[in-house]
């Protein structure tokens, strides 16, 4: 039976290893963003006081940001090989897949930035016990999140919806 994402001729084992691995990535990356915010956000800043909350959330993105960094690898590696087996490279994709790209790089800029100035800047500023500081760094995080989140979940709707709607 064909897959519903590639097209007869596209069916190569790589292929179809490159677009699991497209999906896996990208649903580790945007369900554990909307989980963070969501679900353990709220929680953890009505149950601990700043100072565990913040080396709760220290510990939290330490080991969340291994798979982002994996992510962020496999993301644009997969996409690029699958346009270029799908469509004959980017030139010839579809605006779905050029929106997919645009929004992909915009969310990698905003967790590397996140990622090198807020998040150091929260660990320092715990280690160094200044937890006003700390509370800072993680409220700007957790608007870097809110919005990757909003971007990860657009891009999931347009890659689910983008050749439907004929974009």
């Amino acid at each position: 039976m064909p897959s519903p994402i590639l097209r007869g001729e596209d069916e190569t084992p790589a292929m179809l290893i490159a677009i699991i691995l497209h999906l896996l990535a990208a649903v580790v990356w945007v369900g554990g963003m909307l989980f963070a915010y969501v679900c353990l956000r709220p929680v953890a800043a009505t149950l601990l006081e700043t100072p565990q909350r913040l080396g709760l959330w220290i510990g939290v993105l330490r080991r969340f940001f291994l798979f982002v960094w994996l992510a962020v690898v496999i993301l644009p590696a997969s996409g690029f090989y699958l346009a270029s087996g799908m469509f004959g490279g980017l030139a010839r994709a579809p605006l779905h897949v050029d929106i997919m790209l645009g929004a992909g790089a915009l969310m990698i800029l905003l967790f590397l930035h996140a990622y090198f100035a807020p998040y150091r800047r929260l660990r320092r500023a715990v280690a160094a016990e200044d937890y006003g500081e700390g509370a800072r760094q993680l409220a700007q995080i957790r608007r870097l999140v809110g919005i990757n989140t909003l971007l990860g979940l657009a891009v999931i709707a347009l890659a689910g919806g983008g050749r439907v709607l004929g974009l």
